[in-house]
């Protein structure tokens, strides 16, 4: 956890990626809009790759590779059937299911190829959720994910006393978790009512499985956090890399993200539907 002192500068960061982000979202087409994704997950993939043990021209390769299967996603027609949800049903699998196992045994004698195909998998399906959900709905899961982890932090540097996972991240407490979760559930009633986004789809009995859909949301989030975290531990590095002020590198900027984009398209889909 990163200390109080480097607060304004982490926030200036964050406003300025935020601002760019959205302006993107809110101004350019899908494709256009794909392409600055696209970058994302050049950076983000490079950031692994080095964490993973690849050298520096095959972190480069593999960084461009899963950029370039992310361009693709993006000119393609907008996806939508049952591919679409095999795709986001194997992300939810592999960050609910696998992840927590991996993490529950330790990645430290993960060798590089097993840790480059799982940056592989988490990256591309995330752009691919990125690029599946309206921008209206993006917005409101990146939101959520962004919540909770700024919750995390403010909760377990004022009130942390239980590590959540000593063996990974110190840092990281229960307390912490404790304070993501409550804010995400006020997120989430705050999005969900009358007038709101997800209004029309929350009415009576929903509200339980609405409430338990975002708290689970949450939960992934903190289990990408703590999976980059292992890496990192793996890597004897600190962060992931040092383009972003206040926040290290890029993935350490996507890490709880990652997990919540797929999970999260697969519930909106199934809440829109019905």
């Amino acid at each position: 956890m990163r200390s109080p002192e480097g607060l304004p500068r982490r926030v200036l960061t964050a406003a300025v990626l935020l601002a760019a982000f959205v302006g993107g979202l809110l101004l350019l087409d899908r494709r256009l809009f794909g392409l600055l994704v696209a970058l994302v997950l050049v950076l983000a993939g490079l950031e692994w790759g080095r964490l993973a043990g690849l050298g520096a021209r095959a972190a480069l390769a593999y960084g461009i590779a899963i950029g370039l299967l992310g361009s693709v996603i993006a000119w393609v027609p907008e996806p939508g059937g049952a591919w679409r949800d095999a795709l986001l049903g194997a992300g939810a699998v592999f960050w609910l299911l696998l992840v927590p196992a991996w993490l529950r045994r330790g990645i430290g004698q993960s060798g590089r190829t097993v840790l480059a195909l799982a940056g592989f998998l988490a990256l591309t399906l995330a752009g691919f959720a990125a690029l599946s959900l309206p921008p209206g709905h993006l917005l409101l899961v990146l939101g959520l994910a962004w919540i909770a982890d700024t919750a995390a932090y403010f909760a377990g540097n004022a009130f942390g006393r239980h590590p959540l996972a000593p063996s990974i991240s110190p840092g990281k407490t229960w307390e912490g978790v404790g304070g993501a979760v409550g804010a995400c559930l006020i997120y989430a009633i705050i999005c969900a009512l009358p007038g709101a986004p997800l209004g029309p789809y929350v009415q009576g009995p929903t509200w339980a499985a609405y409430l338990a859909g975002a708290a689970l949301l949450c939960g992934a989030s903190i289990v990408g956090d703590l999976f980059e975290s292992g890496l990192k531990r793996r890597a004897g590095a600190k962060d992931s890399g040092a383009l972003l002020p206040g926040h290290g590198g890029v993935l350490d900027r996507v890490d709880s993200v990652m997990p919540t984009l797929p999970i999260a398209a697969m519930l909106l889909d199934q809440m829109t539907r019905t």
